[in-house]
């Protein structure tokens, strides 16, 4: 049974770990978007493009890993009780 909570306490932490992971690295993103715009107005729309390509590759890191803690909260715990 100590496994258990054990897998839920793992759940936990990956979701949310990666969720401020990514929070942390949008507003770097977001921030470098804003410098970079200032420093160069005319390069501001291709900077805003890659910007959001880059959004799009840092989104994926917290679908994966709640994709992971549900795997975990699902199949695995179950199967420690029974």
């Amino acid at each position: 049974m100590e496994a258990l909570g054990l897998v839920y306490v793992a759940s936990a932490l990956l979701i949310g770990l990666g969720a401020l992971g990514t929070a942390i690295g949008f507003g770097l993103l977001g921030g470098k978007l804003l410098e970079g715009s200032a420093r160069q107005p005319e390069q501001g729309p291709a900077l805003q493009g890659k910007m959001f390509l880059m959004a799009g590759l840092l989104d994926a890191v917290p679908m994966i890993g709640v994709g992971i803690g549900m795997y975990l909260i699902f199949v695995v715990a179950p199967g420690l009780v029974g």
